[in-house]
């Protein structure tokens, strides 16, 4: 299932909620050749991060913040996240927790 909105903008991610779009998959070759949509079944592992929500409130009440900030590069699991599309661009929210790393180069 997937939402469909006008602008990304319109879109501020609640709670630990991070709103990140994944990298597309090279679609053709250093040499040139073009590689079919059907070879890549399984979405690459690796993200830009949007946009963070403020973070979920522990036990005692306080708001512990996002592990992650808009701009950073992380890893996700192969699958999951809720799917917003933007015209032809798809995004996904993911709790901050299901995150897997923050790459840092």
């Amino acid at each position: 299932m997937s939402a469909t909105f006008k602008s990304i903008r319109a879109v501020v991610p609640l709670l630990d909620r991070v709103l990140v779009q994944r990298f597309k998959p090279e679609t053709k070759t250093a040499s040139g050749l073009f590689i079919p949509s059907t070879a890549n079944a399984n979405p690459l592992p690796e993200a830009t991060v949007i946009a963070v929500g403020p973070g979920a409130p522990d036990k005692d009440g306080k708001v512990v913040p996002t592990s992650v900030k808009a701009g950073d590069r992380v890893l996700l699991p192969g699958w999951g996240g809720n799917q917003i599309k933007v015209g032809e661009d798809e995004y996904f929210l993911f709790r901050d927790a299901e995150i897997l790393a923050k790459i840092q180069e």
